[in-house]
Parts: structure tokens; C-alpha cells; sequence
């Protein structure tokens, strides 16, 4: 690993002397977070509010209309890759986006770095599939279901026939997060992720889990598991996964 990893794991640590490759002004978050400058209110379990997470984390602001990440804009590789190594030289462990259309661009992160890059919750869609039983299927529900394309879908490492696409964004009761409304009308936002789910689970019987592409809303992934009772899988399900990954503790207890 190019930053190199340290830590103090029991008491006797504190009194050993420490070299630090590369002295850094801040230390001690694992994972480095690219967020698009967007203006509405972040809930706690939105992958951009920090109360989220039970570690430290490191944001990078880019600025860019969503609609170009969206679609996968060319112009916008360098921005973000930049943004990446930037994180990187920051001393964090692991790289995620905060929008799952960061997928446009995973494979570009992950190719100029040499620390992880999980740019999108889209990335668990092989060990989602992997987990299911024969014939069943994903439900995704996003933010731009027209921007989720089959080469996307190959390139995360699923099949398309594999997924179920719920697109949420063109709804009204997402404008408030989609137009960056000043408010955020939490209980109508609630009930259009919920009800996209248990629409996925009404028309489609095979559907064996959700995943949560948009980075907006985890804050709503217990409802939704609450109301169609399957595995929800989301950005901060990754996000935990990658930390867990990459800053391993010692097991404490009684054998």
C-alpha cells in the first residue's frame, strides 16, 4: 500500500516510538469521500453527513452539474481523478463516491490508484448476485433510471437481466433532493422509496434483495427493509465494508 499502514491497538503501543512514511497535517480517517458541491439538507445516513459513520472520513468537494455525472461526461475524469489522489495523499485507506454514477468513471479511479477505489454502491451488485439463490434478482432503485445502462450494469459485473431498474428520480416526492430544494421533505421522500420498493416486490416475485443506488437515501433503507423484508443494500453498507476492510481490529472476549 503506497500510505502505509499504523496503528495503536493495545496499551503497551503507547510508549513505542512511531515513523510515519508520509507526514500528514491530519490523520486516522480510513475512507476518503468525493461529493458533488449539491445544496439541500444532508440527513444522518446520507453518505456526505459524517454523523453517519462510527470512524472518521475525509471529504473532497467537486463541482459539476449532477446531470454530467449522470451520463458519464467525459470532461469530468480528471476532476474526479484528481479529487481521488488528492484523498489518496491525504493518507486515506479507501476512495467512494457520493452518487452512485460515480460507476461512469470506477474503473479510471481504481487504474490510478494504489489504494481501493469503491466509487459506487453499485460495485456490490457480484456479491449481491452471488448471494442469491438461482433465479432471483436484484432491485435496483435510483435516482436516474435512464443513466443505468446495460454496459453500466456489465461493468459493475452483473448481467442486466439480472436487475430490476426503479427509477425514483422524476417523482415528486424526490424533487426536493433532485432540484436541491432549501428543504427536505423527509416524510414524502420516505414514501416514494418505500413505495418504489414495495412496487419492485409487487410486479417482480423473483426479486431477492434492493440495493440503494442513489447516496441520498440510506436514511430510508430500514423502512424499505421493514416494508418488503429482504436483504437493503446501499452505499453505507460498502462504505462499512471497505473501512472494515481496511482497518482490521484485534478480537477481544472468552474462549
Amino acid at each position: 500500500m503506497g500510505n502505509g499502514y499504523s496503528s495503536i491497538r493495545k496499551e503497551a503501543d503507547i510508549r513505542k516510538k512511531y515513523t510515519v512514511p508520509d507526514l500528514r497535517y491530519v490523520a486516522g480517517h480510513s475512507i476518503g469521500i468525493i461529493a458533488v458541491d449539491l445544496k439541500y439538507p444532508k440527513l444522518p445516513g446520507n453518505v456526505v453527513n459524517a454523523t453517519t459513520y462510527r470512524f472518521p472520513v475525509l471529504y473532497k468537494k467537486v463541482t459539476f452539474q449532477i446531470e454530467q455525472l449522470f451520463t458519464g461526461d467525459p470532461a469530468l475524469k480528471e476532476m474526479i481523478i484528481d479529487a481521488a489522489k488528492e484523498l489518496e495523499k491525504e493518507g486515506v485507506r479507501a476512495v467512494v463516491g457520493a452518487c452512485g454514477f460515480f460507476a461512469n468513471f470506477q474503473k479510471e479511479v481504481a487504474d490510478a490508484l494504489e489504494i481501493p477505489a469503491f466509487l459506487s454502491s453499485m460495485v456490490q451488485l457480484p456479491m449481491i448476485k452471488t448471494g442469491l439463490k438461482s433465479g432471483k434478482k436484484i432491485g435496483i432503485i435510483t435516482a436516474s433510471g435512464n443513466d443505468i445502462t446495460d454496459q453500466m450494469l456489465i461493468q459493475m459485473g452483473v448481467q442486466p437481466e439480472d436487475c430490476y431498474i426503479e427509477d425514483i428520480g422524476s417523482l415528486e416526492g424526490f424533487k426536493t433532493i433532485r432540484y436541491e430544494y432549501p428543504y427536505l421533505d423527509n416524510e414524502s421522500i420516505a414514501d416514494t422509496v418505500v413505495g418504489a420498493a414495495e412496487k419492485l416486490v409487487r410486479e417482480h416475485d423473483d426479486v431477492g434483495a434492493i440495493l440503494l443506488e442513489c447516496s441520498d437515501i440510506p436514511p430510508y433503507a430500514y423502512m424499505v427493509q421493514d416494508a418488503v423484508n429482504l436483504p437493503v443494500f446501499d452505499f453505507i453498507t460498502m462504505i462499512n465494508w471497505a473501512h472494515q476492510a481496511t482497518t482490521q481490529q484485534p478480537y477481544l472476549g472468552y474462549f
